[in-house]
């Protein structure tokens, strides 16, 4: 169950207890749609259906916002919207008008409604009160902030703030690109993206090349930045770090792979969280350090 993107913020008040999170979760529950409803949004269990909503290893958490979502196209719409004109044009010998068609439209969609196909989906968030880290496995802000939204209504006495450096990470990257030293603990891959600066915005992608040749460092000089670069941290884990201080693309190299074959631990997705638990908070300490620190949030 490791994290494939980390969306990252810093806890600046927490005093909920992992019991009392639980009971608070637990009136805000994801249910079905109801026949007239689009979406619905709610808690579920992270691990499986019948289990806690808050999983608990150690002081680690890790909670689940699911949404249900029905699926109606406007396309759908659209087309049974053009047959009822079609009908009522026979019946009074012209076609239906901008405000008739707006109305036919918002007709077939309650009547569509109670019969669309609803899909669900699940969002985790990782959440480590000693080291102060909230993180939200998404690389899309809108899904990070319906998460927080929902927790803000569950509780109260908690308060979280993006994560915030006194570098830039498109400085940083930038930095690296034209030559200067990368810090010990990370390795630059062989991915990134440099955008222009101009109105143009001309952008050059490098997939699977090698970051250290003479043609990125005239893209630089050009005045280039980096938004986007593939890094590996300590032989461990590999990440695509982006200009927004998102780490997409998660992925446990070997090292780590070797303590989830050998653990003797029967639950793949506890052993997964204990060690993604135990190594990301490194990581995130390193990162920010090579950012030049964090300013205080408080």
């Amino acid at each position: 169950m490791w994290f494939k993107n980390l969306q990252i913020y810093r806890i600046t008040n927490w005093n909920v207890s992992p019991a009392e999170l639980e009971t608070a979760l637990s009136k805000h529950t994801l249910h079905n749609c109801l026949s007239m409803e689009m979406q619905s949004r709610g808690w579920v269990s992270p691990k499986a259906e019948d289990e806690p909503l808050v999983h608990i290893l150690g002081q680690q958490m890790l909670i689940a916002l699911g949404v249900e979502k029905k699926l109606l196209p406007i396309s759908v719409i659209n087309q049974f919207a053009k047959l009822r004109a079609a009908e009522i044009e026979d019946q009074q010998g012209y076609k239906p008008g901008r405000k008739q068609m707006k109305e036919l439209k918002e007709l077939v969609t309650d009547e569509l409604l109670p019969r669309a196909f609803a899909l669900r989906r699940k969002t985790c968030a990782w959440i480590d009160p000693v080291g102060g880290w909230f993180v939200i496995d998404t690389s899309n802000a809108a899904k990070a902030d319906e998460l927080i939204e929902l927790l803000h209504k569950s509780i109260e006495g908690c308060s979280i703030a993006l994560v915030k450096t006194k570098k830039s990470p498109t400085s940083a990257m930038t930095e690296w690109l034209a030559g200067d030293d990368v810090p010990a603990s990370f390795t630059i891959d062989r991915d990134c993206e440099l955008c222009g600066m101009g109105d143009e915005k001309a952008t050059v992608r490098y997939v699977r090349h090698a970051l250290d040749s003479a043609e990125i460092i005239r893209h630089v000089k050009e005045g280039k930045k980096a938004t986007r670069l593939a890094m590996t941290w300590r032989d461990k884990i590999s990440f695509t770090l982006n200009e927004n201080m998102q780490l997409k693309r998660i992925v446990p190299l070997d090292f780590i792979k070797d303590q989830i074959d050998t653990s003797e631990a029967d639950d793949v997705f506890d052993t997964d969280f204990a060690i993604m638990t135990g190594e990301l908070p490194h990581l995130l300490a390193d990162l920010m350090d090579t950012l030049g620190g964090e300013y205080d949030l408080h």
